[in-house]
């Protein structure tokens, strides 16, 4: 049976410098320090000793492929609900604890988006020579740069790569029916001269690869990063870097509950009655992007043709017939499976009647909305730079900016339990143990990771505490342990004990 899917996501954020010196990673850094001191009240530092970005899950690297860098000199922070906060290249991160259920993800992404509203706040406080910071939560600068926003499953070490890349790959490429963010223009030769007016997803056309390591130059569809995070033997992380930064709930929920099911099937080896092997996956990728009809039909391996659309309603039909069979145990909440698998069913069926009806649950169905309402009014065409700046202003994340928070969209998770979300861990993996010392003894954790903990306990040496499952360290496992400790010193004690 499928191992639980326990995922999380890890956002890059655009930033942006108003009177000052543009230069995004001291802007970055600025910003997760503000945060980090007076909002957070604490800093620790992240521990890059388990760090193997370029481990590459085929067993070797192809030529001319280099693995990601793993910048050490940057601003990093652990935060206590058990996320991690910190500079990537030129921008600032959030990456969600680990999280059981594709529900409990949303929740912790929104969160992330409350962190980085509060870091400009800070930010605004502290700055005093008249710079002001804004972040935007999406894909791409409109000059040809673009920077991810990546999902990670915990998957079974058992289940071949090379079955995974197979199964996963008609999924990525055609799921961004509903994942994508919308976009005015493109930034790449990745249409052949083309001209795109708008397109689904402002990551796709960036993507010139089937598989690979590499994560900024040749983006492949399935990365190949074998860096699991936890026990080696007995887990893998798929790194997925192919999905747009979501505001619309409904779609964040959708991208990691769907592509969590399809994995699942794929551990479990389940035959899907009709081939969905794409002949060119990237050429798809693009041409699914550009497509806000949804009839272009798509070349398969076999000679035939199929729509994305017709793509996901297989994908979809395989997942209900196999929790039909199998049940949900792999999703965490029984009934956030269900719920996705609702929910997916549901917004095809809109996607297929009528798209622009989903515009309170899919950011590019909210997006295109927006800007042919402006375009009707105004009488102008897709070429207007005014258009392009109300595709930013979409994704601006401060509130009295923002056009998003404007629109009544879908909400599935309240504004407490968000709240909530940005202090305290989830309760059912590692990430508990994690936040809740980082809470109870702030100043004796040294530097935290997702897979250890370093304590000082005042004397030589100092002291690691190993988390490799997942789903261990959780409030069951650990809670009692915890509160019967009344220092580092004794809960370490009774760890070795």
């Amino acid at each position: 049976m499928s191992i639980p899917k326990v995922c999380g996501i890890e956002t890059e954020y655009g930033i942006h410098v108003v009177h000052g010196d543009p230069n995004p990673i001291a802007a970055s850094s600025v910003l997760i320090n503000a945060y980090a001191q007076e909002i957070a009240r604490q800093q620790v530092g992240w521990d890059f000793e388990d760090e193997s970005p370029g481990n590459d899950a085929r067993g070797f690297a192809l030529e001319g492929s280099l693995p990601p860098q793993v910048e050490t000199h940057l601003l990093n922070t652990v935060l206590t609900d058990g996320a991690r906060f910190y500079v990537d290249h030129a921008h600032p991160e959030f990456s969600t604890p680990e999280c059981l259920d594709a529900m409990e993800c949303l929740r912790y992404d929104r969160a992330g988006e409350l962190v980085l509203i509060r870091s400009m706040e800070a930010a605004d406080r502290v700055v005093t020579d008249g710079r002001r910071f804004v972040v935007y939560k999406n894909n791409s600068d409109g000059k040809g740069n673009s920077y991810g926003c990546h999902e990670n499953y915990l998957m079974d070490r058992a289940a071949p790569f090379s079955r995974i890349v197979e199964g996963v790959t008609p999924h990525f490429v055609t799921r961004q029916v509903f994942t994508g963010a919308g976009k005015v223009g493109s930034e790449t030769t990745a249409f052949d001269g083309e001209r795109v007016d708008f397109q689904l997803t402002q990551r796709a056309e960036f993507f010139e690869e089937r598989v690979g390591l590499e994560t900024t130059l040749k983006r492949p569809i399935v990365n190949t990063r074998d860096e699991p995070h936890a026990d080696p033997h007995r887990y893998r992380r798929l790194h997925v870097i192919v999905g747009d930064a979501n505001l619309a709930e409904v779609a964040t929920f959708l991208k990691v509950g769907t592509t969590a099911l399809v994995l699942a099937m794929i551990e479990d080896d389940v035959t899907i009655p009709r081939s969905l092997g794409l002949a060119d996956p990237v050429r798809a990728m693009h041409e699914v992007s550009r497509d806000r009809t949804l009839r272009r039909p798509l070349l398969m391996e076999d000679g035939s043709t199929a729509t994305a659309l017709s793509v996901q309603w297989e994908l979809y039909a395989a997942a209900r017939a196999y929790a039909d069979r199998s049940g949900l145990a792999c999703m965490g909440d029984a009934g956030v499976g269900e719920e996705v698998l609702r929910r997916w069913e549901a917004v095809l069926d809109g996607l297929e009647g009528d798209p622009m009806s989903l515009a309170r649950q899919l950011d590019w169905v909210a997006k295109l909305q927006l800007l042919e309402a402006y375009r009707e009014r105004q009488g102008c065409g897709w070429d207007d730079k005014r258009l392009a700046a109300i595709d930013l202003q979409y994704h601006d994340l401060r509130p009295e900016r923002s056009l998003f928070r404007r629109l009544d969209t879908e909400r599935l998770v309240d504004d407490a339990a968000v709240e909530r979300a940005v202090v305290e861990p989830p309760r059912g993996t590692r990430a508990w143990f994690r936040g809740r010392c980082l809470s109870k003894w702030p100043a004796s954790v040294v530097t935290a990771n997702w897979d250890s903990l370093v304590f000082d306990l005042g004397t030589d040496p100092l002291r690691r505490v190993p988390m490799m499952d997942p789903l261990r360290g959780t409030a069951d496992h650990v809670d009692e342990l915890l509160e019967r400790s009344a220092s580092p010193a004794e809960l370490l004690d009774r760890l070795s004990s």
